[in-house]
């Protein structure tokens, strides 16, 4: 059987291709019908050639609700009929990454949607490890604010806020006002910062950014972003810097902002080299982490989402069919411009 699927062809390349359906391959595998998906930066990345382990050939795409279709012999906790967040990540749950909870290094899995496999902007896709790679969605649940729980939110979670250690009355910097960046904002609200400085230079995304709970906003076009950020925490810098754009720039910057004893949280995906000044980092007493989202956390964010603690529709922007998928990738490869956010792709 056929379906429609967006097809990565190398960089610069996509295509809205007929490919066939995928079927059951393990006895742990679901086949899901997707209703609603999304476009991400990590595709951009992709897209752009910085990825070179992604062969030609393959569907795109790693966030997804849908309904399932088709289960293997081995799953036990979806049946045909059950609506389902797709996991970013997959998890065999039974590797000692995964005994860690560290599922992104998952030896049979991890990020494979739309990386190793073929992935979710497509009619259907194929979910390995079912039973600990979907989520069930609560009946009513609305599928614009929930497939953000697919990957944004817990990567702006776990990425940078759990790594940044965000405490209550830290001030926190954002540099990256992009989905996951506003992510991270959103997330980082739930401890109680003092400030939530966030860094970008689109003012789009900044006035976002305060629409969503920013303290203050920064437009970093002057290059005056790290004097106005010590401005504002009294000299000291900030407690806890975010990056999530990831460039050798936003990197440069981040170690600038850092108070002593402060934090970096880099969740950018980063294509190039960037330079760490120890040279003036050394005796600052600063941590420095790295992260791949572990999707650990989404059972308590679908709680924080469906409580009203976390409200994630409002990084939606952009909404298209599902076969208009080309169309949302220009507009999302264009966002200054088409002053996009997060994009929602639904079938019809």
């Amino acid at each position: 059987m056929i379906m429609k699927a967006l097809v990565y062809h190398g960089p610069g390349k996509i295509s809205w291709d007929e490919k066939p359906r995928p079927t059951v391959q393990e006895a742990t595998d679901a086949i899901v019908r997707i209703t609603t998906t999304t476009v991400c930066g990590s595709d951009l990345h992709i897209l752009k050639g910085d990825v070179p382990e992604v062969a030609a050939g393959r569907i795109l795409g790693h966030e997804a609700i849908g309904i399932v279709e088709e289960v293997g012999a081995g799953v036990q906790a979806f049946k045909k009929g059950d609506k389902v967040i797709v996991s970013c990540i997959t998890s065999c749950a039974k590797c000692d990454f995964c005994r860690k909870a560290m599922y992104s290094h998952c030896r049979r899995g991890g990020w494979i949607l739309g990386h190793s496999i073929d992935g979710t902007q497509a009619d259907y896709a194929r979910i390995p490890y079912a039973d600990t790679s979907l989520h069930a969605l609560p009946e009513g649940g609305d599928e614009e604010a929930l497939v953000m729980l697919s990957d944004i939110i817990p990567t702006g979670f776990e990425c940078g806020v759990l790594n940044g250690r965000v405490q209550p009355g830290d001030s926190v910097a954002i540099v990256g006002a992009g989905p996951v960046g506003l992510a991270a904002l959103l997330t980082a609200r739930l401890y109680s910062p003092s400030q939530l400085i966030v860094i970008d230079q689109d003012e789009n995304r900044l006035t976002a950014a305060k629409s969503l709970g920013a303290t203050r906003t920064i437009n970093s076009a002057d290059g005056q972003a790290a004097e106005k950020v010590s401005t504002l925490t009294g000299g000291m810098g900030a407690d806890v810097v975010i990056e999530a754009v990831g460039l050798p720039a936003t990197f440069e910057l981040c170690q600038q902002l850092v108070a002593p004893g402060g934090r970096i949280a880099n969740i950018g995906v980063h294509g190039k080299s960037a330079t760490l000044h120890l040279e003036t980092l050394w005796c600052r007493n600063v941590t420095l982490t790295t992260r791949l989202v572990d999707t650990a956390t989404t059972p308590m964010l679908l709680k924080a989402v469906l409580s009203g603690l976390i409200d994630p529709k409002g990084l939606v922007s952009h909404r298209f069919p599902l076969a208009d998928a080309m169309k949302a990738y220009d507009i999302f490869a264009n966002a200054a411009r088409e002053k996009a956010l997060k994009l929602i792709l639904t079938a019809h």
